[in-house]
């Protein structure tokens, strides 16, 4: 028998109250505004689904927590405290809490400078349901995946709803998955939770992994070691830990937007094809009538 979810959508949503070492393109001098200003971009884009969100708050003082309590349906809202923790602490509770979660098929990990489309996200979820072979989706269109040699790999297309989407090496720490694809590689992220412990986990060398993009190219190792050291040491990094699932698991897929459905809030790493400052004015106004 099928299970019946009470939410179309789980969210572990992490914050933290210093700005990122890449200055976001608005709000650069107020971190609690920039929060605020996602978190309401990020709800005008679920258009009536129903959400379940944990709020992962890390060393937060308390008008996060009652920004959040006034944002969300009491009953919708889980608020998770963590004071003084490093990052790979609350990144490890996102994974435990997205797998142990039952209330919803599809999950999102999402960080607190990402900025998201009125309306949109409800395509990504049923582009995920569409394809049983569809583990895992970003909802930011990388810039990086046409700019850069490590993305230069074949792909997939595939058009769903006027989105195509593309088959992708992997993505940063914000994500959609199916909740049955988190628990087939938990003993992944348990494991790199361990070796990494207050640290955040090597995603480029757990997409490798999942992915198995560029992972059997040893000429791509010799070929990056000195201009690009991260993305072969990552090569590395993923054979030290992931062995077992790149030889013995099946091959997980990670799926990108094109149009992008939200962006990274760092100045010159916005998504492309959209005039982002537009949609920020947009969201401003309606914030402002709202």
């Amino acid at each position: 028998m099928t299970k019946q979810f009470t939410y179309d959508l789980a969210v572990a949503y992490r914050v933290y109250p210093k700005m990122s070492s890449s200055p976001p393109p608005i709000f650069a001098d107020d971190k609690f505004k920039l929060v605020e200003f996602c978190l309401q971009s990020f709800k005008a884009s679920l258009s009536g689904l129903r959400v379940k969100l944990w709020a992962l708050l890390n060393d937060c003082p308390p008008e996060y927590e009652e920004l959040f309590s006034r944002r969300w349906p009491a009953e919708d809202l889980v608020l998770m405290r963590y004071p003084g923790v490093p990052p790979g602490t609350t990144l490890h509770e996102q994974a435990r809490i997205l797998m142990e979660q039952t209330d919803a098929e599809i999950v999102y990990f999402v960080e607190d400078d990402y900025f998201h489309l009125p309306g949109r996200f409800e395509r990504a979820i049923r582009f995920l349901k569409q394809y049983p072979d569809a583990d895992f989706a970003t909802t930011y269109d990388h810039p990086d995946v046409y700019t850069t040699d490590l993305h230069r790999h074949r792909r997939e297309v595939r058009e769903f709803e006027g989105i195509h989407w593309k088959s992708c090496l992997g993505s940063t720490h914000t994500f959609l998955a199916k909740r049955e694809a988190l628990l087939e590689i938990r003993e992944l992220f348990l494991r790199l939770h361990r070796h990494f412990g207050a640290k955040t986990i090597p995603d480029l060398a757990m997409w490798m992994a999942l992915t198995k993009i560029r992972i059997f190219n040893p000429f791509k190792f010799m070929q990056w070691s000195l201009p690009h050291p991260y993305w072969a040491f990552s090569m590395v990094l993923s054979w030290r830990y992931c062995w077992r699932e790149i030889l013995g698991s099946r091959r997980y897929t990670m799926w990108i937007p094109n149009p992008s459905l939200a962006t990274h809030m760092s100045a010159g790493l916005e998504a492309p094809g959209i005039d982002w400052q537009e949609e920020f004015r947009r969201q401003s106004s309606a914030t402002e009538t709202g």
